[in-house]
C-alpha cells in the first residue's frame, strides 16, 4: 500500500513540475538558473522514499566559481539525493535520448541542461569543445558523472576522462561530490529508509596536473572519491545501527 502512493505520489508531482517548469522556461529558455532551481524541486522527493538525506557544503563553497562537478552516479534515486547539491548556474551534462522522455526531457532541455549523443564519437567529443567554449563565454558551472553509466551497486566504476579534459582545457577547478551508497537501500514498501549523506569536497585545481596526464588527474579524483564513499558509507551503518539518524 505504501508503495502504490508513493508511486502515485510521484507520478503526479513529476508532471506538475514538469509541465509547469517547461511552460515557466518558456518566457527565459535555457538560461542555466533553472537547473538548479529544478533539481531543488524534484530533491524534495526524498522525504516521500522515507530517506533522511543529510548534505555537506564546504564553508567556502560560494567563493568556487565556475567549475566541473562530478559526481558518482548510482540509480534513479540520484534524482532525489545528488539533485539537492546542484548549486546556481550549474549545468549537467546528460545522454540525447533524455529527450524523449514525456514530460522531463522537454524540461531537461528547456532548463539549460546539454545533451550529448554517447554513440557518436566525433559528437561526443565535440562536446568537450563546447563546454569549454561556454566557460569562457558564461559565468557557468558543469555537473557530470565521469563513471558515464548508473553504477548500479557495482561500485565506482572506473571513470571516463572527458569531464577532466574540460577542465583542464578550461582552467576550471573539479569539485567531487560524494553520495552514499544507495543501491538496495530504498524499499518502496517500507516507511523508513534511512539516511543517505551527500558531501561535496574541496575544488580540486587542475594546474598541478597540467603538465602530467589527464588520466592522472582522473584517477587522482576517483581515489578522493572512493575514500570519501567507504568513510560516508561506514558512518551511516555506524548512525543507522545506533539509532542517531
Amino acid at each position: 500500500m505504501v508503495a502504490i502512493f508513493r508511486v502515485i505520489y510521484v507520478v503526479i508531482y513529476s508532471i506538475l513540475v514538469c509541465v509547469i517548469g517547461c511552460i515557466w522556461c518558456l518566457f527565459t529558455p535555457r538560461n542555466p538558473r533553472h537547473v538548479s532551481t529544478f533539481s531543488r524541486l524534484f530533491g524534495r522527493l526524498h522525504g516521500v522514499f522515507g530517506v533522511k538525506v543529510e548534505m555537506r557544503l564546504p564553508p567556502d563553497v560560494d567563493k568556487i566559481g565556475n567549475a566541473i562537478y562530478i559526481a558518482n552516479h548510482q540509480n534513479n534515486y540520484d534524482m532525489i539525493t545528488a539533485s539537492n547539491m546542484v548549486q546556481p548556474n550549474t549545468v549537467t551534462v546528460g545522454k540525447k535520448s533524455l529527450l524523449w522522455i514525456p514530460f522531463f526531457g522537454q524540461l531537461y532541455w528547456l532548463t539549460g541542461n546539454l545533451l550529448i549523443d554517447r554513440e557518436n564519437r566525433a559528437k561526443a567529443h565535440g562536446t568537450i569543445g563546447e563546454v569549454v567554449d561556454q566557460f569562457k563565454r558564461k559565468n557557468i558551472s558543469f555537473w557530470m558523472f565521469p563513471e558515464g553509466t548508473r553504477s548500479r551497486g557495482r561500485g565506482l566504476l572506473p571513470f571516463k576522462t572527458g569531464a577532466f579534459h574540460a577542465a583542464v582545457a578550461a582552467g576550471v577547478p573539479i569539485v567531487p561530490v560524494v553520495v552514499s551508497t544507495t543501491h538496495d537501500k530504498i524499499k518502496l514498501n517500507r516507511l523508513n529508509n534511512g539516511l543517505v549523506i551527500v558531501e561535496m569536497l574541496p575544488p580540486v585545481d587542475v594546474k598541478g596536473f597540467e603538465k602530467e596526464s589527464v588520466r592522472k588527474l582522473a584517477t587522482h579524483c576517483r581515489e578522493l572519491m572512493m575514500d570519501k564513499l567507504a568513510a560516508l558509507d561506514a558512518e551511516v551503518a555506524e548512525r543507522e545501527a545506533s539509532g542517531k539518524v
